[in-house]
């Protein structure tokens, strides 16, 4: 796999359109970041980590996906920005506002992984990893 990120989004998005309550994912810090990010911006309902087992060796996030009584996800898309091919930086006063400011830009800087809207409030640029909406 060459880009985990994109693997982790890609779970979500296809969990999402089979109507999945969880979704199981392999365990990085910056995924449980970005799950941390998911949780707090409403977009999931939580996550946790399940230690390995006999079966399989490594970490596991498992996702609970957020859906509204008529089983309409939270999250209405996700976008992967930054690829390993093609990296994308920003300065704190450039980073993007996702659907015009309905959604939310997870953003990797040296303070650590953080909304665009918390990384423009203190001021802090980097790469911008994934769209949010």
């Amino acid at each position: 796999m060459t880009d985990p990120i994109a693997d982790f989004l890609t779970r979500i998005r296809n969990a999402i359109h089979a109507a999945r309550e969880t979704v199981d994912i392999p365990s990085s810090k910056l995924k449980v970041e970005m799950a941390r990010i998911l949780r707090e911006q409403g977009y999931i309902e939580g996550y946790s980590i399940e230690a390995p087992t006999g079966d399989r060796p490594g970490t596991l996030i498992r996702i609970s996906l957020k859906y509204t009584d008529s089983r309409q996800s939270a999250i209405s898309g996700l976008q992967r920005v930054s690829r390993p091919g093609q990296r994308q930086y920003v300065p704190a006063t450039d980073i993007p506002k996702v659907q015009g400011g309905m959604g939310t830009t997870i953003v990797s800087t040296s303070r650590g992984v953080m909304t665009g809207h918390d990384a423009r409030r203190a001021g802090v640029g980097g790469e911008i990893v994934a769209k949010v909406w």
